[in-house]
């Protein structure tokens, strides 16, 4: 080990809690003693069918997060999934401890240009799970995804006052787009 990540090691621990604080050197410390705390592994793949209930809940959270209603089961999960004609595509991050994290993917198509695409419908990281790259990680493997389907272009939204979104979008190289015209919704019984 240099000479400096030693000192960097010895100046500095990290509390239960995660974070690091700045310590004493102890010179008596000698390289054989010093430990670095590994970050949790994560596992990001494709949900499967066992993953639907903690997807469910997950969409659930992100949605009373945007103060919206959520009528979404598992068994409409499945059919969008799973069913006989696939509709979405979901990614979730695995901890240890069960899942911590998912994106969907619905496809879209500009028929104008003959260009397919992908539409970044839901991105959610449970609290006590932010901030450690695993939102990035579910937009990368979204973008691989989005490339193998032949897609040539990977689109997301963000709420207007939503600036922290905003800020990881532009930061993950999305470029914001001015919204044109209007949408209309008809619902069909």
């Amino acid at each position: 080990m240099s000479t400096s990540r030693r000192q960097a090691a010895l100046l500095y621990r990290q509390r239960p809690d995660g974070i690091f604080e700045k310590g004493r050197r102890n010179p008596m410390l000698d390289d054989s003693e010093i430990s670095l705390l590994r970050p949790p592994v994560i596992t990001i793949r494709n949900a499967h069918p066992r993953d639907l209930p903690e997807l469910n809940d997950m969409i659930r959270l992100l949605a009373a997060h945007h103060g919206d209603p959520s009528a979404t089961t598992p068994e409409q999960l499945e059919r969008d999934l799973f069913g006989p004609v696939p509709w979405i595509t979901a990614l979730v991050a695995e901890g240890e401890n069960g899942l911590i994290g998912y994106a969907i993917l619905v496809p879209l198509y500009r028929a104008q240009e003959g260009q397919r695409g992908m539409d970044l419908h839901h991105l959610f990281v449970r609290d006590g799970h932010r901030g450690h790259g695993i939102g990035q990680h579910l937009v990368d493997r979204a973008r691989d995804i989005a490339r193998k389907a032949g897609c040539g272009y990977l689109s997301v939204s963000a709420a207007t006052g939503n600036v922290q979104a905003h800020r990881f979008y532009e930061q993950m190289d999305f470029k914001p787009r001015p919204v044109t015209g209007m949408r209309y919704l008809q619902a069909l019984a």
